[in-house]
């Protein structure tokens, strides 16, 4: 049995009041932030008192069954998206231009129009109901970009949380930042409290005061439950922009603190919400005494069986979850995959005593009976008649997955701010000191704008700023590789818009940061220059970087083509010769990083999950860079030649585009 995992009477603190709230929050109570960096000596109420622990006394409680409707990582991803759904097994009776049977539909999925409609009927059939969002909600598409979370608050009210644990990206805009978000998502009658037990700010911060709580006390068919927010600590501080003096407690030292206050309190209860990755919340699991239910994020980890599987996703175990504590007790730990894609529901059964007897429950996909197909190329059109009921009782005959109609108010809200996107994309973000012009490999007539002698030596003048960007806003790695197919457009001299960025960069690709050695490093550029030139020929794959540069030797065999190759970790010293054995820092984009493109070297750490992604996507890191710019007063502009990854190129011929050397003259 846990410590003290016996129900007392509700003798409580004074600091902490009862208080009756909407949509099912009867009973919310809630404590004050931490009070100073070695962590509170007692929870703080509405007025400031200290919280006094309980005395324990033994009484005759009632099981009860909790049920925890939640997600996590939203990141700005508030509409639907969609995915090919192979209908060829289906027999269906429409046909495409040419007359032949389709073969697939693509179904939209997930978004908050229907993860409302979700999460009402689901509360409407649950008991001892928790509506939880573990963190992320912000950063990661233009929603964000344009509303800095004002979109997203909005329809985060319409589902009406019971608590908000902050995740890392809450801070990407500084303390200030959150607090604007905060006071979004606080401005209407649904209060949700934002929870992180493990967040110290700084007596200057604007959360210091009133914006955050290390846990909230909630009660269900007369049984109290503790929920606890925790943050991942080390990220937050080192890839996010926390303030200077904001802190971050250790994870598992602060998670026990406050299961033994919540029990002293009378509470034998206690969800973790944690913001902390899928295998560190089995790992804390493990070492803490007093839990009963972690629901976590981060990771955008998905749970579930075959039936993702099937739709071409990935999971990666059991929803939920089953593990025990350090006292042997359950510990049932899910968590709810990414971009509001779906819903985890999960059922935990409680004795009298407060131990967990069961955990059960699985992940809800929502998607729309609204399906799309091609009929010629350039011409999509909507499924009709019979043949929408096959598909729809194709897809819903696994439990999973849920034909659901969209909120029409969350759809409403959805479209104002659409309507504003056009608009607020000419933002002007800074300004650009000269032509940055295009090409793929050094010579070739990409550009728009500039003649092809302009990138006849070094190659694209933009996509080394984009890389370069990239590389600082990712402040812990040292170099950053962008492949030159994921840049698409040049940039003119003259002002930088929002639009300009999302032109530029228009792919969802989001920056993730691996661990390489240096003949990695060298051996994912031989794998770049030989997707262009030898297997294949990826018109988009040749290698653009920051940080790092080389010479290029097309006429050499594969696997021989880079020399030279040195580092300047940040652009922030001097270069130096590469270290085959030193390990080093990259940022890139996810899809190269997969392996894609040919850059087949990245994919042995990507796929076996040995990576750190930032879930910033790759046009809001441009932003980022741009406006960091302008706030120093600076403009973009072409890079130092010294900067550019491509230091000498030599093409096929032989030719030399640096000296002439070999070129047919």
């Amino acid at each position: 049995m846990n410590r003290m995992k016996l129900l007392t009477i509700a003798i409580l603190a004074a600091g902490i009041t009862a208080c009756g709230g909407e949509d099912g929050k009867d009973g919310a109570t809630g404590a004050q932030g931490p009070q100073g960096a070695q962590g509170p000596q007692g929870a703080q109420g509405p007025a400031g008192e200290t919280g006094q622990q309980a005395p324990a006394q033994e009484e005759t409680g009632s099981p009860m069954t909790l049920s925890v409707l939640h997600m996590n990582d939203h990141h700005s991803h508030i509409a639907a998206e969609g995915l090919g759904y192979d209908v060829s097994a289906l027999n269906l009776t429409t046909q495409n231009e040419a007359g032949a049977a389709i073969t697939e539909v693509e179904v939209s999925y997930g978004g908050f129009p229907m993860m409302v409609s979700l999460f009402n009927s689901l509360s409407a059939q649950s008991d001892n109901l928790l509506k939880l969002h573990s963190g992320d909600a912000v950063t990661g598409t233009v929603y964000y970009s344009l509303f800095k979370g004002r979109a997203d608050a909005d329809v985060m009210n319409q589902i009406c949380f019971d608590a908000f644990a902050l995740g890392n990206h809450e801070f990407d805009d500084g303390d200030s930042g959150l607090a604007n978000f905060l006071d979004s998502l606080n401005s209407t009658a649904c209060e949700t409290p934002a929870l992180a037990a493990n967040v110290v700010p700084g007596s200057g911060s604007a959360i210091a005061e009133g914006y955050i709580q290390p846990y909230t006390i909630v009660e269900r068919a007369g049984e109290k439950i503790g929920i606890i927010g925790i943050d991942i600590a080390g990220k937050t501080k080192n890839s996010s922009s926390p303030d200077d003096d904001t802190l971050f407690l250790d994870e598992t030292t602060t998670a026990q603190q406050y299961i033994d206050e919540l029990e002293g309190l009378g509470v034998n209860k206690i969800v973790l919400m944690t913001h902390y990755q899928y295998a560190n919340d089995l790992t804390l699991a493990a070492a803490l005494d007093g839990v009963d239910v972690i629901v976590g994020g981060d990771s955008h980890t998905l749970l579930g069986d075959e039936t993702f599987t099937n739709l071409g996703f990935n999971p990666v175990a059991d929803y939920p979850t089953v593990v025990t504590d350090a006292a042997g007790s359950t510990v049932c730990v899910v968590q709810a995959w990414e971009y509001a894609h779906l819903m985890g529901k999960l059922e935990v059964t409680f004795d009298a005593s407060g131990e967990v007897t069961a955990c059960d429950g699985h992940p809800y996909m929502p998607v729309s009976t609204e399906y799309v197909y091609e009929y010629a190329e350039g011409d999509e059109r909507i499924l009709k008649g019979a043949d929408v009921t096959r598909v729809t009782t194709a897809l819903t005959s696994e439990d999973e997955i849920v034909a659901v109609q969209p909120d029409a108010t969350t759809a409403a809200i959805i479209a104002v701010y659409d309507e504003d996107v056009d608009v607020l994309k000419q933002t002007v973000i800074g300004s650009n000191a000269t032509d940055l012009c295009l090409s793929r490999i050094p010579g070739d007539s990409r550009s728009s704008i500039c003649p092809s002698a302009a990138t006849y030596e070094r190659g694209s003048d933009i996509s080394n700023v984009v890389a370069k960007a990239f590389l600082k806003v990712s402040p812990t790695a040292d170099i950053a590789i962008q492949n030159g197919g994921g840049v698409r457009v040049d940039l003119p001299a003259g002002d930088v818009t929002i639009a300009d960025a999302f032109t530029l960069l228009p792919f969802s690709n989001t920056l993730v940061i691996l661990d390489m050695t240096g003949q990695q490093i060298i051996d994912v550029l031989e794998d770049a220059l030989a997707a262009h030139f030898d297997d294949g020929g990826s018109s988009g794959s040749y290698p653009y970087a920051a940080g790092l540069r080389y010479n290029v030797d097309i006429s050499q065999a594969k696997g021989s083509r880079i020399s030279q190759v040195e580092v300047n970790s940040q652009v922030a010293g001097s270069w130096a010769a590469i270290n085959t054995g030193s390990v080093y820092r990259v940022v890139t984009n996810n899809y190269i990083a997969a392996g894609k493109d040919g850059y087949t070297t990245f994919s042995v750490p990507f796929n076996a999950g040995d990576y750190e992604d930032t879930f910033t996507e790759y046009a809001q890191g441009f932003i980022d860079y741009v406006e960091g710019l302008t706030e120093e007063g600076q403009m973009v502009d072409k890079l130092p030649d010294s900067e550019y990854s491509t230091q000498v190129f030599i093409d096929a011929t032989g030719c030399n585009h640096s000296t002439g050397a070999g070129c047919d003259m």
